[in-house]
């Protein structure tokens, strides 16, 4: 491709925006559009897979009983909301509807990944979020809160066990520089206190993933922040054809009014 002919584009994601964008990559992935007619795909409860539930569903028809509220099992709040100390919230049990479960274009309502995760066959699917991401290294962990390992867990005996794959779906917000195998060490070591932390291998969607994977377009994080409710907001620059960038600038109007996460 001849260089004269790209040009550079800013975009400005909100964390919400930049969730929403990342669902619908996933939804555009080839093979992730075979298994949710053909196999079974496990969306694991989180707020990132919120979105990502909402857009499988509404593309099969079935999102009339799916309510993004409450669709998680533990999440970070502002200290102002939480108990002194507290870094998550678990959801309240008795709403708790269970992860969603595809099963051949339909949704197997109520299940969970525990259920389901020893009749996973090659082909199917797992969609899982993250804590922590190394954008360079491709790197990610999940938090464990729970003492026999919780979801991912359940997860990783059908991805390793069986070669069910793996998509972590995970924001930049969530963007660390550390080797996250050496943090593990640390934080998972007899002397620390707080949640535990699992390296995950997988395929990794962020907002930068999802912008090559819907236009084809050269992504860059290049600034972030930001005050009055933007703050975790990504500055992307996208280079590409006028073409791709026609594409991008179509998708924005869907993302910049998404409103953030609320319980």
């Amino acid at each position: 491709m001849n260089n004269a002919n790209l040009i550079t584009k800013q975009y400005l994601l909100s964390p919400a925006a930049g969730k929403r964008l990342i669902a619908k990559a996933l939804l555009s992935s080839a093979s992730i559009a075979d298994a949710l007619e053909n196999r079974t795909i496990v969306i694991v409860a989180g707020t990132t897979n919120a979105y990502v539930a909402e857009e499988f569903l509404s593309k099969i028809g079935q999102a009339s009983d799916f309510s993004m509220k409450n669709f998680f099992r533990g999440i970070t709040l502002p200290p102002v909301k939480t108990p002194a100390n507290a870094s998550s919230s678990p959801s309240d049990q008795n709403q708790f509807l269970g992860d969603v479960v595809i099963v051949k274009g339909k949704w197997d309502k109520g299940k969970t990944i525990f259920d389901v995760a020893d009749s996973l066959q090659q082909g199917d699917i797992i969609i899982k979020g993250a804590n922590a991401v190394n954008v360079e290294s491709q790197q990610a962990a999940i938090y464990i809160g729970h003492p026999t390992g919780g979801t991912i867990s359940a997860a990783l005996q059908a991805v390793i066990g069986k070669r069910v794959e793996l998509y972590l779906p995970v924001g930049l917000e969530k963007r660390i520089s550390g080797d996250i195998h050496k943090i593990a060490r640390k934080l998972n070591s007899p002397n620390a206190s707080g949640p535990r932390y699992m390296p995950v291998s997988g395929n990794i969607i962020t907002e930068l993933d999802a912008v090559r994977l819907l236009t084809g377009a050269y992504p860059e994080l290049v600034a972030c922040g930001g005050v009055c409710g933007a703050e975790g907001s990504c500055w992307i620059a996208a280079t590409g054809t006028a073409e791709q960038l026609e594409h991008l600038d179509g998708l924005m109007p869907l993302l910049k009014n998404e409103p953030n996460f609320s319980l």
